[in-house]
């Protein structure tokens, strides 16, 4: 489901932005989303998890701009407060298995041989389950929470940099200035991280924009279920949740996390468009 979600974002989007301004549009989405977070304080005019059952369910309009749950919490003060939640998803989210996936890809591309050959053996077996159920018998295993979460985005989300960093590797290395770099005596280390890696990097760096929407989209998917982030934090996949039963009666309460959830999607799909055009890569 999220991967088609995904698929959706990036073809409306294909459609009818251009691509000459995905990068412009994708970065003021984002950065309006960041200063949400970090000014939530100011912005928010309640206190996100406080309680007031005298004014539960009150539509959107008034003080309440968003309108109210079930609890009497302000919708509005929440989406804002949220904000910082799921930012911190897709940055860590993604900042994990990138930095595990660039390393293991580039050792293996460079080095070859056994490494090279555990290295797609464990990737075979990664892929061979489906991502979103594999990554939920990680977090049941190792209990609900943010903490769980990152631990297996990173062993099964790594796969897919490691083979972008990978086959970037396997073509420089056979490049004249690699080759002049062994000619002159250099390590294996110096060649690797300050020759090879800074070049094999742009793929890995487009695809950490676009690989935000999918860690944006399971970590909602994952506080939907219960299994992320714990109530009452403010969270956008913990309020569709909280307000699914109340659909047809309050629908507020599901729609504003929703389409916060499908704007920073956007934004982040619309980045990773913008920047693969301009690194010459195609997302």
């Amino acid at each position: 489901m999220n991967l088609t979600l995904s698929a959706s974002v990036a073809q409306w989007r294909r459609r009818f932005i251009p691509r000459q301004h995905a990068l412009v549009a994708g970065a003021c989405i984002i950065g309006l989303w960041l200063l949400a977070a970090i000014f939530a304080p100011w912005l928010a005019p309640f206190d996100p998890i406080n309680q007031d059952p005298s004014v539960s369910l009150l539509p959107p309009g008034g003080v309440h701009l968003f309108g109210t749950d079930n609890f009497g919490r302000d919708i509005f003060s929440r989406v804002v407060w949220g904000a910082r939640v799921d930012l911190q998803i897709c940055l860590l989210g993604v900042i994990f298995p990138f930095s595990l996936g660039t390393v293991l890809g580039a050792l293996s591309g460079y080095l070859g041989g056994v490494v090279d050959a555990v290295v797609m053996r464990v990737i075979d077996i990664v892929l061979a389950f489906p991502f979103l159920v594999l990554m939920l018998a990680i977090i049941a295993i190792l209990g609900p929470g943010l903490g769980s979460f990152y631990i297996a985005m990173a062993m099964v989300g790594w796969v897919s940099y490691a083979r972008l960093v990978r086959a970037q590797v396997l073509t420089l290395k056979q490049r004249d200035f690699i080759l002049a770099a062994r000619s002159l005596g250099y390590s294996h280390t110096r060649i690797l991280f300050r020759h090879l890696l800074p070049n094999a990097l742009t793929g890995a760096l487009v695809f950490s924009m676009s690989d935000c929407v999918l860690v944006l989209l399971n970590g909602a998917a994952v506080s939907y279920l219960g299994l992320g982030v714990q109530p009452p934090t403010a969270e956008w996949g913990v309020m569709v949740a909280e307000g699914q039963s109340f659909i047809t009666t309050a629908w507020w309460i599901t729609t504003f996390p929703g389409l916060a959830i499908v704007m920073l999607a956007m934004g982040f799909s619309l980045l990773a468009d913008g920047l693969g055009d301009r690194l010459g890569e195609r997302v």
